[in-house]
């Protein structure tokens, strides 16, 4: 398939399941500031999802510009007193207002009110995400996939330790297994160390070790990825338990899932770094936008549930320190706090540089990803 063709078979479905995803997750991220920000006395001056030129907008009765952008690859809030849609003061505009305006400008809020106006952005992502988890298996139930081994790949670490299909995963490194997506959890993250892992096969207990190893795997959603792996594959016909839940219970279990996305997006970040898996996981937005297809393909509730994935990792990278991001407004706050002072502009500046530069790289990083998984390259 070309790829003139593979954007006509991906508009139908792919355009309008990505464009909800985007505006969804931005829309509540960009709603955490602008609330607090509100709640802090500060001006908003623009409410923006996407970026470039505006489709539509309007004005609210406290004079915010609310408004679609043509770009759909995020959203900002600029507040007054911001020079930019990344929140760099103006402070040519703040000498230039009046003594009631400046009360409103955001630069000119207490170190507190600003973090807690910028921290807002990331929370609102983790918030909505607990919402929309506690929510599906409140009124669904947690599904379990027994951990059975469907299938063992050819000349991989399962075959040559002697696992077998069939073979029943009881634990591995002493941890209890019940359910099969969490063996591919632990082995993902093992940094290729021996596994000891305990099997029920027909009706015996028996123990192997199995070293995982970088290996190529394709996904029906995730597509082509080098990641660490046993190469062994759940069984389709196993018989699936569904656990319900209440109210609270379902919440508590929101918020698990919330923190195991945020501990195993840390997780394969190092990875990455010590060398025990390479960046081709990594994808941007057109590996979002393919995706997004696939996923809506399934049914629309199971792109909701991706909505709140998205929503986690929007969160979780917005709070890394790097200048133009949230986290790197949070950081220069800190130095401020140990400082007694803000930092020198021209600090800010480079920073600010430093941050883009290394927002552009990785922007750049995950398209080429994203071309070559379309073997456009």
């Amino acid at each position: 398939m070309t790829a003139i063709q593979g954007l006509f078979h991906w508009v139908p479905l792919g355009l309008p399941a990505y464009v909800f995803l985007i505006t969804v997750v931005v829309f509540f991220h960009e709603l955490g500031h602008f609330a607090v920000a509100r709640w802090c006395g500060v001006k908003v001056e623009t409410f923006s999802i996407g970026f470039g030129p505006e489709i539509f907008g309007w004005f609210d009765r406290k004079g915010t510009r609310w408004k679609i952008s043509w770009i759909p690859f995020g959203g900002y809030v600029k507040f007054l007193g911001d020079d930019n849609a990344a929140s760099m003061p103006d402070r040519e505009k703040i000498e230039r207002l009046s003594v009631a305006e400046r009360t409103q400008a955001f630069p000119n809020k207490s170190l507190l009110q600003r973090s807690a106006i910028v921290a807002a952005g990331p929370l609102a992502n983790f918030i909505l995400a607990v919402v929309i988890f506690s929510t599906f298996i409140f009124f669904f139930g947690y599904v379990i996939m027994p951990a059975v081994v469907g299938s063992v790949n050819p000349n991989s670490p399962a075959e040559a330790a002697g696992i077998q299909k069939g073979d029943i995963v009881r634990s591995v490194n002493g941890e209890k297994i019940v359910e099969f997506d969490r063996l591919p959890e632990i082995v993902r993250f093992s940094a290729g160390q021996e596994l000891t892992i305990g099997l029920e096969r027909a009706g015996k207990l028996l123990t192997v070790h199995a070293t995982p190893r970088l290996m190529h795997v394709t996904d029906k959603l995730q597509g082509d990825a080098n990641v660490v792996a046993l190469g062994v594959l759940s069984d389709p016909a196993a018989k699936l338990t569904v656990v319900h839940y209440g109210p609270l219970e379902s919440v508590g279990q929101g918020v698990q899932r919330v923190w195991l996305i945020i501990r195993d997006t840390l997780k394969t970040i190092w990875q990455m770094v010590a060398g025990y898996t390479d960046t081709s996981q990594l994808r941007g937005p057109l590996g979002m936008a393919g995706l997004a297809q696939k996923v809506a393909a399934v049914s629309f509730w199971s792109l909701i549930q991706l909505a709140a994935v998205i929503s986690v990792s929007i969160g979780l990278i917005n709070l890394f320190p790097i200048p133009m991001l949230d986290g790197g407004h949070l950081l220069y706050y800190a130095f401020e706090g140990v400082l007694g002072r803000p930092l020198g502009e021209r600090a800010q500046d480079v920073g600010f540089r430093l941050g883009l530069a290394a927002v552009l790289g990785l922007v750049l990083l995950v398209t080429w990803n994203d071309l070559v998984r379309l073997n456009l390259f």
